[in-house]
This record gives structure tokens, C-alpha cells and sequence, in this order.
């Protein structure tokens, strides 16, 4: 072949694939930072999803931005965890979506129940079983409920992401949905889709070495946004400051876990970035437990292919320095 006709045939063939990249760009949204980063390692090489919820934003009081709706309308393929999480698309979606795939991953991994009160029995007490599971679904402290009452998901824990055997049915069923809305890409979504698979079994096997020295140490959380690693990896925490974080906390409830803290020899209260510290530090008052942080969403991790295994190495890190710190 000519020169000139190689470096047309070139040029053209980087136009075709910057083209396809942008429109696969274009065609396909996610909600939040894990959700968006599984499907970005899916579309690795492909295109980028769009982002909704970034930075410090949180899901569950998120104002839809006019450049978001747009995206939404345009989109393809819509990837989010449920009305339970992110509660802001429930009406967006259904006006402005209609045609495209639509994946709520609450609805493709098994959920757990979600707590009531501020207070839990350890993960190997009474009231659960022997597969994490609290059978009372109550405590001994304040009846409240967890998530959106409006939604029939109102009971389940929809924090699904932070089990990274729940992150490999994810990539599955992203991969199946992007083959069908792209399948001129349908070959290379299921190769980078087999290298997500495998990267999540080494992720998996490096956390779970990671916290087994701090397994059964009891440590309080900001909100209960954690069942599923807990259960993972064994971890013992006895409670949280709120079930939702859009929920602030009564006196009695602050108390409560105070108690819980002192009875149970709780090492650490671990706060959270997007929330003021100001509850942990009524808590840790009087008590021998020291604050950590604890980030169940990565609001400062940068979005991209890398951002999910970032968060779950960056919570077994920090529970394992606050739980493991001597002193």
C-alpha cells in the first residue's frame, strides 16, 4: 500500500475510533463513583461513561443538574444501585429515559435487611444467623428505619458495592447490557469485563489478610452503610450514630451508642468526610475510643476504571490503622 494511502487509511481509522469513543462517551451514565468506575473498566479503551454524583455529593440528597438531565435523555444505558440509594433519578428516569437500558443493581445481587436503631448484636451474636443476617431485624435502641419510605426497597441495605463478590455480578451484568446496547464492541466489553473478574478476586483475597488481624475488634460507624464488607470479612461493628445519613440523631440515640461503646469495649468511631465530625466528638466524649474515617463512596478518590478498588483498599486501611493502632 502507497505511503499516502497508509496515513489516510491511519487518520481516518483515528477519527473512527475517537468517534466511537465519544459516542459510546455519550451513550452510557452511572450514578455514583463505584457504580461509574466498574463501568468504566467495562468501557476501558471503549469510551467513558458519564458520572452523575461526584466529589462530595451525596445520593441521597443530589439535585439533579440541567447538564445531568440531559445526559439522561440522551443516554443508552442508565447504570444506578436503586431508588433506596440514589432516590433523585426515581422521576428523572422515568421521564427521561424511557428508552434506554436502565440497570438498578439492587435488583441483580441479593440485599441484606437493613438495621434498626443505633445498637447491633456482633456479627457472630444472637440475632443473626450463620450468614450475617439479623433475624430480629430490631434492637434494644430507637425504631427507625432505614431509606426512603416511599420506595418498596425501604427495609434493604442498598450499599451492595462494598462486597466485591456483589462487584463481580455487577461487572456481569454490565458487560451483557453494553454488549446489547454496543455490539460492534461486544468482544472487547467481555475481555475487559474477565479482567475486572479477576482483579475483584485479588482485591477480595488482599482485604480479607488485610483486616483479619482486626476482625473481631468492636468499632462503631458514622451511618450504617458498611452490612455488606462486614459481612465479607467478618468485621464486628456494634453500631452507628444514624441509619441514614439524611437523619440526624436524638440525644436518646447518642446516649445508646455511648453505652454500646463503654459495654462493649468499642475501639474507634469512625466519622465520615461528607458529614461534620461534631457527633463523633459527643460520642468519644468520656469513652476510651479513639475517631477514625471511613468513606463508603470515595468522594475524593478521581473517577475512573481504578476509583472502585481505591475505596475498598482505602476502608480496609482505615479500619485496620484505628482498630490495630496501639494505645
Amino acid at each position: 500500500m502507497p505511503r499516502f494511502l497508509r496515513a489516510a487509511f491511519a487518520f481516518f481509522a483515528a477519527v473512527f475510533l475517537v468517534s466511537g469513543a465519544a459516542n459510546a462517551s455519550s451513550r452510557v451514565v452511572a450514578s455514583i463513583l463505584p457504580v461509574h468506575s466498574l463501568v468504566a473498566g467495562v468501557m476501558q479503551g471503549i469510551g467513558t461513561p458519564q458520572l452523575l454524583v461526584a466529589g462530595a455529593a451525596s445520593p441521597h440528597d443530589y439535585a439533579l443538574s440541567p447538564s445531568s438531565a440531559r445526559a439522561l435523555q440522551s443516554a443508552e444505558a442508565v447504570f444506578w444501585i436503586g431508588a433506596g440509594m440514589e432516590s433523585f433519578l426515581v422521576k428523572p428516569l422515568a421521564a427521561l429515559s424511557q428508552d434506554a437500558a436502565v440497570v438498578a443493581f439492587g435488583d441483580n445481587v441479593p440485599l441484606l435487611a437493613g438495621r434498626e436503631g443505633g445498637s447491633w448484636e456482633a456479627h457472630d451474636e444472637a440475632g443473626h444467623n450463620g450468614d450475617g443476617h439479623n433475624d430480629t431485624g430490631h434492637s434494644e435502641v430507637e425504631g427507625e428505619h432505614h431509606g426512603h419510605e416511599e420506595h418498596d426497597d425501604q427495609h434493604s441495605d442498598m450499599h451492595v458495592w462494598l462486597d466485591p463478590a456483589n462487584a463481580q455480578t455487577m461487572v456481569r451484568v454490565i458487560v451483557a447490557t453494553l454488549q446489547k446496547t454496543d455490539p460492534a464492541n461486544a468482544v472487547a466489553y467481555a475481555a475487559n469485563g474477565e479482567t475486572l473478574l479477576q482483579r475483584l478476586d485479588m482485591l477480595d483475597a488482599t482485604l480479607r489478610n488485610t483486616l483479619a488481624p482486626v476482625s473481631k475488634t468492636p468499632y462503631v460507624v458514622f451511618h450504617d452503610a458498611y452490612q455488606y464488607f462486614e459481612r465479607r470479612y467478618g468485621l464486628n461493628a456494634v453500631g452507628s450514630l444514624t441509619i441514614s445519613p439524611d437523619r440526624s440523631p436524638g440525644v436518646k440515640r447518642l446516649y445508646a451508642v455511648r453505652d454500646k461503646i463503654q459495654s462493649t469495649g468499642a475501639r474507634c468511631v469512625f466519622a465520615e468526610p461528607q458529614f461534620a465530625p461534631a457527633l463523633v466528638a459527643t460520642v468519644l466524649e468520656g469513652t476510651p475510643a479513639r475517631a477514625g474515617t471511613l468513606d463508603p463512596i470515595g468522594a475524593e478518590i478521581p473517577p475512573g476504571p481504578d476509583a472502585y478498588f481505591t475505596l475498598l483498599e482505602n476502608l480496609a486501611a482505615g479500619l485496620r490503622d484505628c482498630l490495630d493502632r496501639p494505645g
